[in-house]
């Protein structure tokens, strides 16, 4: 099962009447380093007249936390809250800073501007999907390289690594469901000539389509 979670933090601004409202991300694994980054925001956005924040960790969104700071209840922080779940983005932090340009926006509109600033800060992060599985090694003749390369094109997998001597080598990161399938088709585009290798469980993500295993 893939988990969408916060590979690189970063920021995004709108403004909304005059007011800046500046999302900052960041991701975060415990309270502790949650309010931490809160912290850091606060400092350096120290005459910002709100830093509203929202984070949630762990596997199931065990731990979600949020705060209006002193914009009226209701209007900042649990809004911002509502796009990381609606998203199911797990073990991130983020602080949306309010200047205000002095036209009050009404609660509607700070609903609006909030969410739409913590979109922006994502839109400008790095998100990615972590997946459980193993590295499968498939050796073959030259002959039968152009059906695995087919096969794993036509499930959407990424190649960690080729190498050609008298055979062909190709590690492949294969996530746990695809796993046996993956096998079986190999098995019977190769008539039986591919032999494998499975290496141990691991977590693993395509980030720019490259393999990155955690």
């Amino acid at each position: 099962m893939a988990v969408k979670i916060l590979y690189q933090g970063g920021s995004g601004e709108i403004v909304e009447k005059k007011s800046r409202f500046i999302a900052t991300t960041e991701k975060i694994e415990t309270e502790e380093e949650a309010l931490a980054f809160i912290g850091r925001m606060k400092k350096q956005y120290w005459d910002a007249r709100h830093n509203c924040y929202a984070f949630v960790a762990g596997e199931h969104h065990n731990l979600q936390r949020c705060s209006d700071d002193g914009e009226p209840a209701g209007t900042a922080g649990r809004p911002m809250l509502d796009v990381l779940l609606k998203e199911d983005i797990h073990n991130i932090a983020v602080v949306v800073t309010r200047y205000f340009g002095g036209t009050l926006l009404g609660t509607g509109g700070l609903v609006r501007a909030y969410q739409k600033a913590v979109q922006e800060g994502l839109k400008n992060s790095v998100l990615i999907e972590k997946m459980q599985g193993r590295l499968l090694t498939v050796e073959c003749d030259y002959n039968s390289i152009g059906k695995i390369q087919y096969i794993l094109a036509r499930n959407q997998i990424t190649a960690v690594d080729t190498s050609y001597t008298d055979k062909v080598v190709t590690e492949v990161m294969a996530p746990m469901e695809q796993l046996e399938l993956l096998r079986k088709e190999i098995t019977e585009g190769t008539s039986g000539t591919a032999a494998f290798q499975v290496g141990d469980p691991a977590e693993f993500a395509v980030i720019d389509g490259k393999i990155k295993i955690f």
